[in-house]
């Protein structure tokens, strides 16, 4: 891939939740570029999924979500033989996730909790490592002279993550805005992060089941991840 520059002071997060209540894991995994590096970025992904559907028949406007791609419950192609294959399903998400990796127009990052915390409480932590990530993005943002849009995974009907962006000093935040939510049957930023979180998440759960993926972050995400690797919070 050609060599990116970045020089712009504006930061662009994708973000996209995982985890599950009865597992007590809370994750949050982003796409990070910027307004200059954006198209290319776009692009690095655009063409993946040209291949995939020259491939495998997966037409460029399927959503890729990562939970029912890996399961199977999904037919992104047009070919029987694919959508009943878990091994090619798998050398796809491989071939995402090093397009992620491999772009240097873009990098990602990860914050977990794990939590005993049930039903209401566990809304409740989700919110509450939601408010601790976009603090520590905008502290970053304010450190570095940069300003940061954020773009979430959903319809925008939780106000807790309006309430998190506002809670934010005025006078001094760098994070511009309420998140602007996407759906991502529509973005392919927000199927790129959705494939960070799930990929993220698997790494830390460890699932016996899903073995093939424990490595997965590390191997393709884990030179591009702003802190090397998912980080607790």
């Amino acid at each position: 891939m050609n060599q990116a520059v970045d020089t712009s002071p504006m930061r662009m997060f994708y973000i996209d939740d995982s985890g599950a209540e009865d597992t007590g894991y809370v994750v949050y995994s982003w796409i990070e570029t910027s307004p200059q590096l954006w198209r290319v970025g776009l692009r690095h992904w655009l063409d993946l999924r040209r291949d995939l559907y020259a491939r495998y028949k997966i037409p460029p406007a399927t959503e890729l979500h990562a939970t029912k791609f890996a399961a199977g419950r999904q037919h992104p192609s047009t070919d029987p033989a694919f959508n009943a294959s878990k091994t090619l399903r798998r050398d796809v998400m491989q071939q995402a996730l090093g397009v992620i990796g491999a772009s240097d127009a873009l990098r990602v990052g990860t914050v977990y909790r794990k939590t005993t915390a049930r039903r209401k409480a566990y809304h409740q932590e989700r919110q509450s490592l939601y408010a601790d990530l976009i603090t520590s993005l905008d502290t970053q943002l304010i450190a570095d002279g940069h300003l940061g849009l954020v773009y979430m995974d959903g319809n925008g009907t939780d106000r807790g993550y309006n309430n998190a962006h506002r809670a934010l000093k005025l006078d001094t935040r760098a994070i511009i805005e309420d998140p602007m939510f996407q759906s991502s049957t529509a973005s392919q930023w927000m199927q790129m992060a959705d494939f960070a979180a799930w990929t993220a998440y698997q790494s830390l759960l460890r699932h016996p089941g899903k073995k093939w993926a424990w490595s997965w972050y590390r191997a393709y995400l884990g030179g591009s991840d702003v802190y090397g690797g998912p980080q607790p919070m």
